[in-house]
């Protein structure tokens, strides 16, 4: 995992959780604690709602990203870019600048003027965008996004079959494409990325923003650091059954969550309560790593074989043994003595390593495969153990 410096803030496994505060200079954004049009009462905000709780960075928005709006041209933005340029110099509190916009031509005029990092929406659709950071040296956020500027985050509206392969789309499920979009026009040494939570498009669902969160650490093999937006987001309160306003418990437990699974940048509106709830997920995170001055060595963090394969992919290892090589390791309770003999034996023949643990418990570890055919086996088998077998072929999906 390559560490980011922005403007002195480091980001990465090393470092602590990073808290990204939201302010708004957008009349049309929906949200309305954090829209200001006026620099002095955004600056307020800024130290006391947002570097006062906590924020180590604050993003600013020239313009909504929501769909429903008309998308803003450069010029428009950069008619905007006053208020946000006039906010930081106001602000007394210590703080990385982010500026969110699609345009390199804004970016560099942002960066030219007091901000320290750029969040792209649109994932560098303008190609100028790295070119613009690298000679900036700054850290940009790309969230995974077609190469549109008018289009962000449209991931699945995106022809996978013409930028990639017609072969490789009818394949890719939702996450796949997420994991390419961010790939697209390349990653600067800077990059940060960001899986692009949230209702970007009419294709996007609330099944999409689970699965990616439940997979969020693949990501993890792109090599950079990785920023979640999703506070109050709609597939969270979906779960719960909250609507916005109430939405702060479920993102605060997703926040822990997100932390432990590999986020290193929590952008969000509540940022008191999230960076508590990110500290927590840190505090129980385990992701071992050895530096000497002669080398340094990492376990990579995977749990899965899909994540190990993502992992080989991008160091350019032919996948095919990423089901042999990765371990499982799976505790079995509550089955009478006979079955627990006959699980014994059926593992055993497949490679599998049997510990009985106590009465009534065996530990099964062995490769995906091995407990994959198992698993086969225990569904072939009758009363009880196809029950088990069945078990463990929905867990391992």
């Amino acid at each position: 995992m390559n560490a980011v410096d922005a403007a002195g803030l480091g980001i990465g496994d090393e470092y602590p959780p990073r808290i990204m505060g939201v302010l708004n200079v957008s009349e049309e954004s929906p949200y309305d604690p954090s829209v200001f049009d006026d620099a002095g009462d955004a600056a307020r905000y800024v130290d006391e709602e947002l570097i006062g709780e906590g924020a180590d960075i604050v993003d600013i928005g020239l313009e909504s990203a929501n769909k429903r709006f008309d998308v803003l041209t450069a010029a428009q933005e950069l008619d905007r870019l006053h208020t946000a340029l006039e906010t930081i110099e106001r602000v007394s509190g210590d703080a990385i600048f982010s500026i969110e916009t699609r345009y390199a031509e804004v970016a560099d005029e942002a960066l030219s003027r007091g901000f320290d990092m750029v969040n792209d929406i649109s994932g560098f659709a303008d190609p100028e965008m790295p070119t613009v950071c690298a000679d900036h040296d700054v850290a940009v956020v790309k969230m995974a996004s077609p190469p549109d500027l008018e289009r962000p985050g449209a991931v699945e509206e995106t022809d996978w079959a013409g930028r990639k392969s017609p072969e490789w789309a009818s394949q890719a499920d939702y996450v796949d494409q997420v994991f390419e979009a961010l790939k697209q026009n390349g990653l600067t040494d800077k990059t940060i990325i960001d899986p692009a939570f949230g209702g970007w498009s009419e294709a996007q669902t609330l099944e999409g923003d689970r699965e990616t969160f439940r997979r969020l650490r693949e990501f993890r093999a792109l090599g950079r650091p990785v920023l979640v937006s999703i506070n109050r987001k709609n597939f969270l309160g979906d779960i719960a059954g909250r609507e916005t306003e109430d939405r702060l418990p479920v993102s605060l437990a997703a926040t822990s969550m997100a932390v432990e699974r590999g986020a290193h940048v929590i952008r969000t509106h509540d940022v008191a309560e999230t960076r508590d709830a990110a500290l927590v997920g840190d505090a129980f995170t385990d992701r071992a790593r050895v530096v000497t001055d002669e080398f340094s060595v990492s376990r990579l963090d995977v749990r899965s074989s899909r994540e190990l394969r993502a992992h080989l992919e991008e160091r350019g290892i032919d996948p095919e043994g990423a089901d042999d090589w990765c371990s499982l390791a799976i505790e079995i309770d509550g089955l009478d003595g006979d079955d627990r003999v006959r699980v014994a034996s059926i593992a055993s023949e497949y490679d599998t390593a049997v510990k009985h643990v106590n009465t009534g418990q065996l530990l099964l570890v062995g490769s995906t495969v091995a407990i994959s055919d198992v698993s086969a086996h225990l569904r072939d088998a009758n009363g009880d153990l196809r029950g088990l077998g069945e078990s463990f072929a929905e867990m391992l999906e």
